[in-house]
This record gives C-alpha cells, sequence and structure tokens, in this order.
C-alpha cells in the first residue's frame, strides 16, 4: 500500500483528505506542521507528499527547504498547498526538484489525478508493476 503524507494545521482538511485518500487505497500519515513531519520522516518515508504553507512551528515553505537538506536522497513528490498566489510562493517550488504549487481549495479527485501523473507507474497501486 502507497502512504501519503498530508500535513496540514487544520484538522477538518486532514479528515477530509484522509477519507478520500484511504478510500482510493492509500495508507494516510499526517503531521499538524512541518516540524512534526520532520520528525516522523525520520522513521517513515512516504511516496508522496501533501503540505499546507501556513502552518505554526515550521510552515511548508521551511518543510521542503528542510526536507531537501536533511533528505537529499528524496525521490518522492512534493504538492504544496496554499489559497495564496502570489508569485513569491510560485517562485521558490521551481527550485525544488519533484515539487508542484497547487491552489486551495483542492478536491480529492484533483489531487488523485495529479498524484497518478506524479507517481511511477509500479507506485499506483498496489498490484502495478
Amino acid at each position: 500500500m502507497q502512504k501519503i503524507f498530508i500535513v496540514d494545521d487544520h484538522a477538518p482538511v486532514i479528515r477530509v483528505m484522509r477519507l478520500g485518500l484511504e478510500s482510493a487505497g492509500y495508507e494516510v500519515i499526517t503531521a499538524g506542521n512541518g516540524a512534526e513531519c520532520l520528525t516522523k520522516l525520520l522513521q517513515d518515508t512516504p511516496d508522496f507528499l501533501v503540505t499546507d504553507i501556513d502552518m505554526p512551528r515550521m510552515n511548508g515553505r521551511e518543510l521542503c527547504e528542510a526536507i531537501q537538506q536533511q533528505f537529499p536522497d528524496r525521490d518522492y513528490p512534493i504538492v504544496v498547498l496554499t489559497s495564496r498566489t502570489e508569485l513569491e510562493h510560485r517562485d521558490w517550488t521551481a527550485k525544488i526538484d519533484n515539487l508542484l504549487f497547487m491552489e486551495k481549495p483542492v478536491s480529492i479527485q484533483k489531487l488523485l489525478k495529479l498524484m497518478k501523473e506524479m507517481l511511477p507507474p509500479a507506485a499506483l497501486s498496489p498490484g502495478a508493476g
């Protein structure tokens, strides 16, 4: 089963995403901020990571930069979600490999479609490959 990591400080967002992703056959790992995510990444490696930008303790941008530094061999895609559309948020995402900026609100169907496009074919489903 493929692991999807969701990082967001809003419990209702995590709940909705978890339900949709688990019903699509994915295992879901969650964290409420970037610092918590980094701690969990020491124990578990996801196949795909989705993070909000605006969070307490460590925001999504800081998280992505920390992942790039602490896990340089990371090969899983990261999607950064935000309702902010400022150019600066789009510019820094281009500097990190395998990272995509996505505006909120995001539907589960849209996220699943994006995951299908970004994950290697062998990782799309437990029986694929």
